[in-house]
């Protein structure tokens, strides 16, 4: 194998990784497997698991996850594109709005920051996760919703509110467990593909990475607190 070919970063910030990164569409191993994994992603957009009350568990972001881990933040954002554009005509649930494909490919390439070329570590997964529920859940769709209601309904809607708040930071630790199980079934198939280079190291839940989770998630509930301690005094 091209040592080249099989090469990592330790961080996105370097031309040859968005260079190796756009290469992959020229790649037709590639391209024919980016459509799978788009299909695959649509087929089970719809697919909830409830587990508990206004809670369900989605599977679309273990694909999104595994996929930009192979093409990398380019392709990624491509196909997150694709499967969000053609699942919301499949799976309509309102009037489709395009700055919500934007916030699902900004999903894509966040992963694709974290896992494409790099070694893939638990606390990688965690933050990953993280940074994809603190960023697109949290921020972005909800911006996105606000100009929905104003442009379309013409209602009014609260970016940040409570339930909305701790429903991501309730679902963010299961859905880093499910990556980190997904990716340790997954990786080692991939990695004898040559579709990834992370090493045969399998991802364990030890105290480190169980403390990380903990951390992130009262970090992010105390930025909640002071947000409506900010607006209680506003």
């Amino acid at each position: 194998m091209n040592e080249k070919n099989c090469k990592l970063f330790a961080t996105p910030f370097s031309a040859e990784y968005w260079r190796l990164s756009a290469n992959e569409l020229k790649s037709t191993r590639v391209l024919v497997l980016a459509a799978l994994l788009t299909a695959l992603r649509i087929a089970i957009k719809s697919l909830k698991i409830p587990i508990g009350p206004n809670l369900t568990i989605t599977f679309g972001f273990v694909i999104n996850a595994l996929g930009s881990a192979i093409y990398g933040p380019v392709v990624a954002a491509i196909t997150s594109a694709i499967s969000d554009t053609v699942g919301s005509i499949l799976f309509p649930s309102g009037t489709y709005f395009f700055p919500f494909t934007l916030v699902e490919m900004a999903g894509g390439v966040i992963f694709a920051l974290f896992f494409y070329r790099a070694k893939i570590t638990t606390m990688r997964v965690v933050l990953a996760r993280f940074f994809v529920t603190a960023i697109c859940n949290l921020i972005l769709n909800p911006i996105c919703m606000y100009y929905y209601y104003k442009i379309y309904s013409e209602q009014s809607y609260a970016i940040f509110t409570l339930p909305r708040v701790v429903k991501n930071l309730a679902l963010f630790p299961i859905q880093a467990l499910i990556l980190v199980i997904f990716f340790n079934a997954l990786l080692p198939v991939t990695n004898r593909m040559e579709l990834t280079y992370t090493g045969n190291t399998k991802l364990k839940i030890g105290r480190r990475e169980s403390m990380a989770i903990v951390l992130l998630t009262i970090v992010a509930a105390l930025a909640v607190v002071g947000y409506y301690w900010y607006r209680a005094l506003s």
